[in-house]
């Protein structure tokens, strides 16, 4: 491998982001090829195999990426750390968990696209986390790409702050280069398989256009800096060096509010301008947050501020888990202070517990190299860490931190799964409690009731990969039901209710008699308990029991066995038995008095609310919208795109929207897509929630 890096100043941690389909994983196999690392460019869809970062058995099948692959490469004395993360909306957790531990971005479009759907919710979260990001115009060589249209999609729906630093050279099948609006020369290629650009002169026909985006992207440079924008008023656009402007440049990227963009075909060569970018243009961890992380002590939960140097005690976050088949369990690791060297005690601030490094593995996709300690800034893999989940602290001993950790949204799709022979059970659980350990948005947990085990999902399609994986990895067959919606219950109204359990029949009796008022919480809010108990009615040692009794009632249902969310129980009255009090006597009675309650608080059904967009061609739009509305959906805008497209924004129920891509799809005769993302949790209309309840409680 190349020689190690250790100027800080020259380390990049870059995430990779788009749209499915828009060429994320081709683009990182290319930027694999140009830098040595690979010796021949695959294609994701090719018959070579695959891509190196998609190395699941789905990804290399579909195409699509599925968990954040994380490559190291070296580019001009810099060290790149890349995760290529999926673009498809049910994988979008691996984009938000990567995007926390990323300094930059390059955000990738589809040259006959535009910006699409997914587009947006990726750029949202790295506009969440304020990731610097360039953007790259991918596919422009084929037909209908073109960089112009696209630009101007990324003005209309994302960012006015978005200037061109390259211009194509030629048009879709004659794509073959840019010029560079720094040094103003051309960069081409006779093959995009080509190992480099050659340099030359700007084609005479360009160069107006050229001249006129040069003056427009200095314009937007020396806007960041005053002294360098009274030079250029005074003497000119000539006077500014092209030092002066990489780093007026360079500055206003860093804001997180200014993007350069350049184009191509992502498959070869022309990457070679995009790694540039990403060297000159995006933040080394230096640059970010002024080079410090922010936590809290784990005790006192004073703020803490860690540099990024070696020097500082050890700081790090794990982002990701991952099963290798070869190594095992293996934890991705952002180091942001200090060093983390193999064999060490190291301290998990999120369970308190200390453990030992085992080995730490540099990942170059599925192949790894083994190294002895990673320094701040740096990502890597640990092999041998126990306790440890996506979003976990992992510091020194003796310097106790806690970082913030990352917030995962609940799944709001489950289906019930059923080994095919019962000997495979055992198996079966084991793989599901793998895969979630691994997924913060899946889980896994047994139906009480029913004894099924019951599987949750961002999507249908997540769920559908989740299956697919535990026949290829884990050697199970299963059997899956149909798709449930994660429903939940709440209240409207207040209302105050008394819970008394009294049991005597011979020996100790039981006896446990409180008051509790139950009315809304803010949404979002979650269940909150407040004790108002005056005196000694209730005992200090039984009120914990009372809470106990009412979550777990709360989270059991109590109209139609869905948890029930944002609710507000005080309690505020009580009586007690001096002999026949007991916790258990507390606990029921918290129990009875929520049943009791919660019926008379004016109770409502939740559902999820999913926010839909399509693409459709112009003559299909009618259908669209029409199948929209049968689904119980709500239209809630339209615009054109670019090719006569049109893109629908819309929000509908989950429930109405099982099975909707393969509708769309035979609808639109193939040629519409579609992407849906949790939106919100809203009533069900009453006669839909009778149903459901009815069918629920018949059981």
């Amino acid at each position: 491998m190349a020689n190690e890096v250790k100027d800080l100043s020259k380390l990049r941690n870059i995430g990779i982001i788009a749209h499915i389909d828009a060429g994320k994983t081709t683009t990182s196999e290319a930027i694999l090829y140009r830098t040595g690392l690979k010796h021949k460019i695959s294609l994701v869809k090719g018959d070579d195999g695959g891509a190196t970062t998609d190395w699941m058995e789905q990804e290399k099948e579909r195409g699509i990426t599925i968990t954040s692959a994380a490559v190291t490469t070296y580019w001009r004395g810099h060290k790149i750390n890349i995760i290529d993360t999926p673009g498809h909306i049910d994988f979008t957790a691996e984009v938000e968990r990567s995007l926390r531990v990323l300094d930059g971005a390059v955000v990738v479009f589809d040259g006959k696209m535009g910006v699409e759907a997914q587009s947006e919710t990726v750029w949202r979260q790295a506009t969440k986390y304020g990731i610097p990001r360039i953007c790259f115009i991918n596919k422009i060589n084929q037909i209908g790409g073109d960089f112009y249209k696209s630009l101007d999609s990324i003005h209309k729906r994302l960012s006015k702050n978005a200037v061109a630093i390259h211009l194509p050279i030629g048009f879709e099948k004659d794509i073959c280069g840019v010029v560079d609006l720094i040094d103003m020369k051309a960069y081409t290629y006779k093959d995009y398989a080509d190992h480099e650009l050659t340099v030359g002169e700007i084609p005479a026909e360009m160069l107006e256009k050229a001249k006129n985006a040069r003056s427009l992207l200095v314009e937007e440079a020396v806007a960041a800096d005053e002294a360098l924008m009274e030079k250029f008023f005074t003497q000119g656009e000539e006077s500014i060096t092209e030092i002066e402007l990489k780093a007026a440049l360079r500055k206003r990227v860093l804001d997180g509010d200014f993007f350069l963009v350049t184009g191509g075909d992502g498959r070869g060569v022309i990457v070679e301008k995009v790694l540039d970018l990403i060297t000159d243009y995006l933040p080394s961890p230096l640059d970010r947050d002024q080079g410090q992380t922010v936590g809290t002590d784990p005790k006192t939960g004073d703020q803490i501020i860690r540099k990024a140097s070696d020097d500082e005690p050890l700081t790090a976050l794990a982002f990701k888990i991952a099963t290798d088949p070869y190594v095992g369990k293996l934890i991705f690791i952002r180091v942001y202070a200090g060093r983390m060297t193999s064999g060490s005690t190291v301290l998990n601030a999120t369970t308190g517990d200390k453990e030992r490094i085992g080995r730490i593995v540099r990942m170059f996709a599925d192949k790894r190299e083994e190294i002895t300690e990673i320094t701040a800034g740096d990502i890597a893999a640990v092999v041998g860490l126990k306790d440890v989940t996506t979003g976990t602290t992992i510091c020194d001993p003796a310097h106790p931190i806690h970082l913030e950790s990352i917030e995962f949204p609940d799944p709001p799709v489950s289906i019930a799964v059923e080994p095919k022979t019962k000997s495979d059970q055992e198996k079966m659980g084991i793989g599901l409690a793998k895969m979630a350990e691994e997924d913060p948005t899946f889980r896994v947990h047994t139906d009480e009731e029913t004894g099924q085990t019951i599987i949750s999902g961002m999507g249908e399609l997540h769920l559908e990969i989740i299956i697919d994986r535990l026949k290829r990895e884990h050697g199970v067959e299963a059997n899956t039901g149909a798709p449930q919606v994660a429903y939940r219950e709440t209240i409207r109204g207040t209302a105050e209710a008394q819970g008394k359990h009294v049991k005597q029949s011979g020996g100790r009796g039981q006896y446990g008699d409180v008051w509790v008022k139950f009315e809304p919480n803010e949404p979002g809010k979650g269940f909150e308990f407040i004790d108002m108990i005056k005196g000694g009615v209730v005992p200090q040692e039984y009120r914990k029991p009372v809470q106990q009794g009412i979550e777990e009632t709360l989270n059991g249902g109590v109209i139609a066995g869905y948890p029930v969310v944002d609710v507000k129980a005080t309690l505020y009255d009580g009586s007690y038995h001096d002999v026949d009090s007991s916790e258990l006597a507390f606990k029921l009675a918290g129990s009875l008095a929520t049943r009791a309650g919660i019926q008379k608080a004016n109770p409502v059904l939740l559902e999820p609310i999913m926010k839909l967009e399509v693409t459709t061609p112009e003559e299909f739009m009618g259908d669209v919208i029409g199948d929209i509305n049968a689904r119980r959906g709500r239209i809630d805008s339209m615009e054109d795109l670019n090719g006569g497209a049109k893109l629908i924004r819309a929000y509908a129920p989950l429930a109405n929207l099982f099975g909707y891509t393969s509708d769309l799809r035979s609808m639109s005769q193939g040629r519409a897509a579609s992407s849906m993302e949790l939106y919100a949790y809203e009533e069900v209309p009453p006669n839909v929630a009778a149903e459901i309840i009815e069918k629920r409680n018949s059981k």
